[in-house]
């Protein structure tokens, strides 16, 4: 229809290239707004160059490997809507009824991503900064499509939703979530935290105070967590990263430890049941003590030096 030719427009050209031409210089300007701001407005610096370079560069590779795979499964998901329960007429309407079934699609990923160790193996490298900015909200790992994060928009192509209208919204959720990476915003109005996805909210998400693991899991609407009994709100200061801390900024490190530590945990002796557990169970789990191998159990030194005391907090295993 005339009125939503610029949808063509935008989903022509590739909707992860669209996403970086049309939003990185945005990205930026917020990020160095945000780092002129922090001291102005009372708060800590929580930028520095090593980390803001590795949370970047992140971004970049899972850009170009992001590309790459919605290359080679845009074919499967017109199959799926060849079989379509229904054919949606695009309007402002449908479009606005995608983009919430797309955030509760979301929602399912990111509990998943947390709940599945396979799963929280691409996504701990979300995780693992001890600061929040809005760099943060740029770090993902390009592993995240072996970890099957596309089977959960799926189900949007077999309802009849047209496949590219469907990127566009994990797009348009991506950069929503970007802007909610942030301690220089406190609370918003009392509706909005009702309703949405808000920076307090998702500090309490990357905290690992333990009142805060795996809680506000929403993408843009904070009503599935309240809804599916996951919301908490932001009570006391957050502490941030994953519980078995990561010390190194090098990116290929952030995105391969939990895959290493995963397969390590399989390939340990034992019944060939309790080393596939691994896969699908929580991230904390281990197996009964008597289908454990002995191992030791060692901190390596840190793989970087702290800028700041505060930049290494005491180690935590499970």
């Amino acid at each position: 229809m005339p009125g939503m030719q610029w949808l063509d427009t935008i989903t022509g050209m590739g909707l992860e290239k669209a996403l970086l031409l049309l939003m990185g210089p945005v990205f930026a300007m917020f990020m160095a707004l945000e780092a002129w701001l922090l001291p102005r407005w009372g708060h800590a610096q929580s930028y520095n160059r090593p980390a803001t370079v590795a949370n970047v560069s992140l971004a970049l590779t899972h850009a170009v490997v992001d590309s790459i795979a919605w290359t080679l499964l845009t074919g499967l998901f017109y199959v799926v809507h060849e079989h379509r329960l229904m054919d949606i007429p695009l309007n402002g309407w449908t479009l606005l009824g995608l983009l919430v079934a797309q955030d509760f699609c979301h929602y399912w990923l990111h509990r998943a991503s947390h709940r599945v160790r396979w799963m929280w193996a691409s996504h701990v490298t979300h995780h693992s900064s001890q600061s929040l900015n809005l760099s943060t909200g740029l770090r993902h790992s390009p592993t995240e499509a072996i970890s099957g994060a596309w089977l959960f928009w799926l189900p949007l192509a077999w309802l009849g939703f047209q496949p590219e209208h469907v990127i566009l919204c994990v797009a348009v959720n991506m950069v929503f979530q970007f802007f909610v990476h942030t301690e220089a915003i406190d609370r918003l109005p009392g509706l909005v935290e009702a309703v949405f996805n808000t920076p307090s909210h998702h500090r309490v998400h990357h905290a690992r105070n333990p009142q805060y693991i795996d809680r506000n899991y929403g993408g843009i609407f904070i009503i599935w967590d309240r809804m599916f009994g996951t919301f908490v709100p932001e009570i006391e200061a957050c502490d941030y990263g994953i519980v078995r801390q990561v010390y190194t900024r090098n990116p290929l490190g952030l995105v391969l430890h939990e895959w290493v530590d995963l397969f390590s945990d399989v390939m340990r002796p034992g019944s060939v049941s309790a080393r596939l557990k691994h896969l699908w169970a929580p991230p904390e789990w281990q197996r009964p003590r008597e289908e454990r191998a002995p191992r030791l159990l060692a901190l390596s030194a840190p793989a970087i030096l702290p800028e700041d005391v505060e930049d290494w907090p005491v180690h935590a295993g499970w």
